[in-house]
Order: structure tokens, then C-alpha cells, then sequence
């Protein structure tokens, strides 16, 4: 066996050829099992994804349809002639969730704006008035509440509900795609000489028969997944994250609760406006002077109200609930995926004989296994007896997942407090995003920011770290040109976001 160049060189029954065959075998057989073991992971974080998302778009659609259905019996012309109000704030909804780079309040008070707009004319026929005059009116709209406290009330309710919803079916597609990234990482040339050694060299020795030790084993696959043992940490504040958010979706911000109400809200407010129109009538025009009377003359009010109909909402908690439920289980168990991968794939792939067994491959013939195994991530593996590591070159590709996880992360981490960031705005004036003043401290925590915006865009700088908290103030994004400096910074000194 003087020939060989990976297996042991003692007599043979493997030629130059069959060695390099078996090299190339043992590559893609590893290869296809980091493969494998992460479209099991993927498959169960996009299920849990496409389980919460038709949940959470079937209770924005079944409250539009409820309004729809509603509404025409309800308010006649008041709704038929502002159907597209109605319609627009949907799909802004819609649009926001689905990652849109839309401020979620701003649409909100849009939708508001545009309806007092609407409704006071059509409730005031008898005058003709400009578009200066509603300006007017809508300035002095804060001041009087012509909805009441509705608007601020969903305002509130709505934006932590769909940042948690948002931010939360995000961290499915993120850690997903993380896993599918780190997957397709190839194998380095020392870790295919180590796999092969491993897997085949004993077919060599004419052993075909005799296992793997298993400490053996677990040296050659924490050696050669290394780089990936080190997304541990992000990845296990990842799951934690989620399961916090989840909790949030189904207790303070409850989707099912605020998501399939909203058009009952808008009632509400509607009714709010026409018990007190002559008030808030006078206020307006106290304040923006008597318009001019129209010559079109005027159709009573009474009769645009066709009757009251009772609007309700259809609860689904139960079914929530056990989404929630499902989702923490899968959660939990996905934590240690990592670190937990080398002992999975020696078990289960390479079928490697147990810890005690003295009669297994251990890398040169048939006995124990005397070396003790390595530690999980790159810094341990600066003694591997079976692969050689450069504990000095991290993997850039999974440096660069570990970032996202971070990033994913910061995002649940503020969404959990009902604040919502813009990782792209790199200006000095906006620093994150929330759900207005108004959320109150003992539910939203500690106020990250001031100056709210809800924008949301789908790619994303690096947000600064600082400590242990998440702090909207800081977490203005850096310039890109900074990100691979940043990916180095990382490697040596990570800051862990929202612990």
C-alpha cells in the first residue's frame, strides 16, 4: 500500500484508482447528508411559516369580507361610494405584511384621513365644499375625534400585531434559508481526505464489514463542520426569539383578536361619527368658517342609514392557539441543531459503532479509540488529531448567516416590544420604529424610539449591537460597504442582540 495517499499504507486491497474513486465518493455521500439532514429542518420551518401565514391572510380576509357583506345594508351611500377607502386600506395591510416598504401608521392615518374626507361631505350635502376647506377640517380632526378613540386604539393594536405577525413569519423564512445556505457548503480538501479515511479506508484494509469508532467519528465531522457548529448561538437566540414573538401573537398583540376585528372597528368609528356629526360639525366650522351653501341641494341623511346590522367576529383563538403550541414544540427541538448534527450524522448516516467498542475502525485498524473528542465551533478544533483545521480562516458564507441571524433576531427582539426597524435607513433622524406613544409601558416594555416609522424594507444593512438590549436609538443601519468589515468584527468580538 506504499500507493496511497489518504489510507493507511500496510498491505491492500485498493489500488491508486480505487482510492481516488472512494475520495470522491465518500465527498459527495457527506455532502448529501448535510443535505438532507438540513431539507428536514427547512421542511419544518417553512411548514410552520405556511401554517401561520394562510392563518393569519384567511382572519385579514375573512374581516374584509365581513365588511364587504356589512356594511352596504349598514351605511348605504356612506359605504358604496367610498368602497375603494376600504378596499386601498386592505391591501395596504396586506401589502405591509408581506414586507412592503410601507409606514404601517402612516397608512393607518391615511385610510382615516380619507374617510373623514368622504363621510363629511356626504353628510353635509347642502354645502359645497373645497378641497381647502377639508385641509382645514382635517387639521382640526385630532382636536375633535370625530371617530372617538378608535383610530388611536387600532393604531396601537394593529401595529404591534402586525409587526409580531410580520416579524414572526419572517423568522421561519430566515432561519430556512440560513439552513439551506450552510448546507451547500462544500467540503474542504483536508476534510475529504478525513471523510474518506473515515467511511472507506477500511474497505482498503479489507474490513468492509468493521464500524466506525464512534469518538473517531465525531472528530472527523465536528472537525469538518466546525464553521456551522458556530451558528449555535445565534441560531439557538433565533428559536428563542420566535418562541417569545409566538407568545406575544397569542397573548398581548392577540392576532386573532385585533386582525379579525378591524372592520368591526371601522363600524365603530362610523357610528361614533354620526351620533355626533352636528357637534363635531360645529366645531369644524367654528374653526374653518360656514362653507358655502350648494346648489345641488341635499338628500337627508337618514336615508343613507339603512338599519344597524350586528357585525361579529368569528374567534378562531382555538385554532391559534395550537399553531402557537405547534410551533414553540418544533421550536425547542430545533435548538441544538448545530452542535447536536455531528453525533446525528454518525448515529444515524455513518452508523458508527458504539462509544465502548473496541473492536471498531479507528482510523489505521481494527481496536479502541484512545483520542478524546473536540469541543463544537472552529476554536476548538486547533488539537483535532483527525482533521486538520485553520482555526484562522472562518467560513465567509456561514460568517455571513450568523450575521443574518443576528439581524432576523434584532428584528424579533424589537417586535416582541411592539417596535418595528428599518435596517436600511442609514440617516440620523430615524432610528427604528414603533407603535406610536400611545402602547403602554407595562405592554410594550421600554420605549426604543421616539420618532416611530414603520417602514420595512426587504434588504437590509447591519443595525449596530449594543449589549444585551435592543435599543431602537442605535439600531440605525451601518453603510453595506461596512458589511464585510463588520463580518470579521464579528468573528472575534459578536455582540449578541436581545438576549
Amino acid at each position: 500500500g506504499e500507493h496511497l495517499r489518504i489510507c493507511p499504507q500496510g498491505y491492500t486491497c485498493c489500488t491508486s484508482e480505487m482510492e481516488e474513486n472512494f475520495a470522491n465518493k465518500s465527498r459527495s455521500e457527506f455532502e448529501a447528508m448535510m443535505k438532507e439532514a438540513g431539507r428536514s429542518v427547512q421542511a419544518t420551518l417553512t411548514a410552520q411559516h405556511r401554517s401561520f401565514d394562510s392563518y393569519f391572510q384567511d382572519l385579514l380576509n375573512k374581516s374584509e369580507k365581513a365588511l364587504y357583506d356589512a356594511f352596504p345594508s349598514m351605511y348605504g351611500e356612506l359605504y358604496t361610494q367610498n368602497m375603494k377607502v376600504f378596499k386601498d386600506l386592505y391591501n395596504e395591510l396586506r401589502r405591509y405584511y408581506r414586507s412592503s416598504n410601507i409606514n404601517l401608521e402612516e397608512a393607518l392615518n391615511e385610510f382615516w384621513t380619507r374617510l373623514l374626507e368622504r363621510l363629511f361631505k356626504l353628510m353635509n350635502p347642502q354645502y359645497h365644499i373645497t378641497d381647502e376647506y377639508l385641509d382645514c377640517m382635517v387639521k382640526h380632526a385630532e382636536q375633535h375625534k370625530p371617530f372617538g378613540e378608535v383610530p388611536r386604539d387600532l393604531k396601537v393594536k394593529a401595529t404591534r400585531a402586525f409587526i409580531a405577525a410580520r416579524s414572526y413569519a419572517q423568522g421561519f423564512l430566515v432561519g430556512s434559508d440560513v439552513v439551506k445556505k450552510v448546507s451547500q457548503v462544500s467540503l474542504s480538501h483536508e476534510c475529504t481526505r478525513a471523510v474518506m479515511k473515515l467511511m472507506y479506508c477500511p474497505h482498503c484494509r479489507g474490513m468492509s464489514s468493521v464500524r466506525p469508532c464512534n469518538n473517531y467519528c465525531l472528530n472527523v465531522v465536528k472537525g469538518c463542520l466546525a464553521n456551522q457548529a458556530d451558528l449555535n448561538t445565534e441560531w439557538k437566540y433565533l428559536m428563542d426569539s420566535l418562541i417569545v414573538v409566538a407568545d406575544r401573537i397569542d397573548g398581548p398583540y392577540n392576532v386573532d383578536t385585533v386582525i379579525g376585528t378591524i372592520h368591526m372597528r371601522i363600524a365603530e368609528a362610523i357610528s361614533n361619527l354620526q351620533e355626533n356629526k352636528d357637534s363635531i360639525t360645529a366645531k369644524v366650522f367654528q374653526g374653518c368658517g360656514n362653507p358655502k351653501i350648494s346648489t345641488k341641494g341635499s338628500i337627508s341623511e337618514d336615508k343613507k342609514r339603512r338599519g344597524k346590522v350586528t357585525l361579529e367576529a368569528k374567534s378562531s383563538a382555538q385554532a391559534l392557539e395550537m399553531l402557537v403550541l405547534d410551533a414553540k414544540g418544533n421550536l425547542t427541538a430545533l435548538k441544538t441543531y448545530w452542535i447536536t448534527l455531528p453525533s446525528s450524522l454518525c448515529s444515524k448516516k455513518v452508523m458508527a459503532s458504539s462509544a465502548s467498542d473496541d473492536k471498531c475502525w479507528n482510523g489505521m485498524t481494527k481496536g479502541s479509540y484512545l483520542p478524546e473528542v473536540m469541543g463544537d465551533g472552529l476554536a476548538n478544533q486547533i488539537n483535532n488529531p483527525e482533521v486538520e483545521v485553520d482555526i484562522t480562516k472562518p467560513d465567509m458564507t456561514i460568517r455571513q448567516q450568523i450575521m443574518q441571524l443576528k439581524i432576523m433576531t434584532n428584528r424579533l427582539g424589537n417586535a416582541n416590544i411592539g417596535n418595528d426597524v428599518d435596517f436600511q435607513d442609514t440617516s440620523d433622524d430615524m432610528s427604528g420604529s414603533g407603535s406610536g406613544d400611545s402602547c403602554p409601558d407595562d405592554v410594550c416594555g421600554k420605549r426604543l424610539s421616539k420618532s416611530p416609522s414603520t417602514r420595512q424594507p426587504e434588504t437590509h444593512a447591519i443595525p449596530k449591537q449594543s449589549g444585551h438590549g435592543v435599543n431602537g436609538a442605535s439600531s440605525r443601519s451601518l453603510p453595506s460597504a461596512s458589511l464585510l468589515l463588520l463580518l470579521l468584527v464579528a468573528v472575534i468580538a459578536p455582540q449578541h442582540l436581545w438576549r
